[in-house]
């Protein structure tokens, strides 16, 4: 594949989850060919979770009205008339090969499975040392195979700034106090009852982070689940738990059966920690950067585990597991009754974000802002900046440093300097920790600010509270990051002219922002 500017198909798959572990192949394929016309062919029910990937051009929906010889011969034309060069075909099915044939694209790619090799142009064979990688590989070991670097990334979930905003409007409503953990619950598993922990550990659990975390517990799940989660909540009525009915229900959420997908994605994305059996919200959870405890029981965490980190397997070395079995073949469902609560639980206490911080820009922040700056013989640290930030770390403040930095993708600015002005900064100025995006902003990129990627490994890494943070910057879109995440922004301007700017404060330098902070923590 030479050609950089084509028009590119891509097969999606038909499960939510799997769907997921393909956005790390997306991105390659975005990567490789950034001015080619990428579209993707998915079901409709998976089609939500690429609304906003900047990746793909292009959705088209493979209908209902598309099965069958007429639906497909529809679809097919349809497909032809878009004037496709290649389809690459992450589906494994014959169906998907059939459909590109019929549609005439002169490039079809994709494994040499399910029968269909001979309506591929290239059928890559399916290697015993893939199987036995994580899935995401999988999807990578395909392009790989025809010429596309195809490097790990993690799988990421774009959500819109409104999305985040309708989100926390609805849990201000349910939750007065937003500073406590709040914990997403998710007790269903669409493959089958061998993948599901039972609804009575589920409530045991809660009733543990109701009384000894004083959390907050959202419970999640489709149509199907709405049973399961009533059980849950009958489960949690007879627990023996101190404060009434009306308390812990007014600190619990039935979410099951109410939301869409896009919905779903934005309220998990809140979440402080995500409790789940091996799913499709699993893996959207880690592909929100969510910290994930997930319980493993038939599948095998090694294929199919939530992709990246700092997530938690808990699972159960027994013989027959996993299986691969969606009923439980010897009717004991030993991999899931041996789990209990208490190892959950312990889990999630070790996981919580427990750390408050002040999330700094660089540039123009903590320093003079010298356009590209590339050399230590122009870095100039602001008067007071360090005494300021000493205020910080009394009271009990993490540092922790976001640029973002183009001038390493634009050939101005060396990789190597920005990594040592910033172990430079951390040392003089007790900065915690550094994160840089060296991305052109051309490129899309999730770590960019205002995208939020940069913050999130932060929190992961440094157990960072959000809605206990604050940003501070010169410009809107370190405001927009604090928006993007639930942290309180505050904009340095010693001009009105950012009088609109969604900023909880504008200050009018580092010094000035820092009183305030202190301010509102008395």
């Amino acid at each position: 594949m030479t050609n950089n500017s084509q028009r590119i198909l891509i097969r999606g798959v038909n499960w939510i989850g799997d769907a997921v572990l393909t956005l790390p192949a997306i991105r390659a394929i975005r990567t490789a060919f950034p001015d080619s016309h990428i579209s993707l062919l998915v079901k409709p029910w998976v089609s939500e979770l690429f609304h906003e990937n900047r990746d793909i051009d292009e959705i088209i929906l493979y209908r209902d009205s598309h099965k069958g010889i007429r639906g497909r011969l529809k679809l097919a034309g349809e497909l032809r008339k878009k004037k496709f060069d290649t389809a690459i075909l992450l589906q494994n099915a014959f169906d998907a090969a059939f459909l590109t044939w019929l549609a005439g694209i002169p490039r079809r790619i994709g494994y040499k499975r399910d029968g269909r090799s001979f309506l591929l142009t290239e059928a890559i064979p399916v290697e015993t040392d893939i199987l036995k990688q994580h899935q995401v590989y999988y999807y990578l070991n395909l392009l790989n195979s025809i010429g596309i670097k195809a490097s790990y990334t993690e799988p990421y979930i774009r959500l819109s700034r409104s999305e985040r905003v309708w989100a926390r409007n609805l849990l201000s409503l349910k939750f007065p106090d937003q500073k406590k953990p709040l914990i997403g619950i998710n007790p269903g598993a669409a493959y089958g009852s061998a993948k599901r922990w039972p609804p009575e550990k589920f409530a045991q659990v809660i009733g543990k982070i109701l009384t000894g975390i004083h959390g907050r517990v959202i419970i999640f799940g489709g149509q199907s689940d709405i049973e399961i989660a009533d059980e849950i909540v009958n489960e949690i009525s007879n627990l023996k738990i101190k404060s009434t009915i009306e308390e812990y229900m007014s600190n619990l959420l039935i979410m099951a059966g109410k939301t869409n997908l896009r919905e779903l994605a934005s309220l998990i994305a809140e979440c402080d920690i995500f409790l789940s059996n091996d799913s499709g919200p699993m893996h959207m959870a880690s592909a929100l950067l969510v910290p994930v405890i997930a319980i493993f029981g038939s599948t095998s965490p090694v294929s199919t585990g939530p992709s990246g980190r700092p997530h938690k397997i808990i699972s159960r070395d027994i013989p027959c597991s996993p299986c691969m079995e969606r009923e439980c073949p010897e009717k004991h469902l030993r991999c899931m009754t041996g789990i209990n609560t208490e190892e959950v639980f312990t889990a999630m206490q070790e996981m919580l974000p427990v750390n408050k911080a002040v999330f700094l820009d660089k540039d123009g922040t903590l320093i003079e802002d010298k356009n590209y700056l590339n050399s230590f013989d122009d870095l100039v640290i602001f008067r007071g900046v360090k005494s300021s930030l000493k205020k910080l770390k009394d009271a009990g403040f993490k540092l922790i440093c976001v640029t973002n930095q183009s001038g390493i993708a634009r050939g101005k600015v060396d990789r190597e300097f920005v990594i040592d002005s910033n172990t430079f900064l951390q040392k003089k100025l007790s900065i915690d920790d550094s994160y840089y995006c060296p991305h052109h902003p051309d490129e899309k990129c999730p770590c960019r600010k205002p995208e939020p990627v940069m913050m999130f490994k932060a929190r992961n890494e440094h157990k960072i509270h959000f809605r206990s943070s604050y940003v501070i910057g010169d410009k809107e879109s370190d405001v927009l990051l604090a928006k993007n995440t639930g942290a309180t922004g505050i904009l340095l301007s010693s001009t009105p002219l950012f009088e609109d700017s969604c900023a909880g404060f504008i200050a009018k330098d580092l010094n000035h922002a820092v009183d305030w902070i202190l301010e509102q923590e008395r």
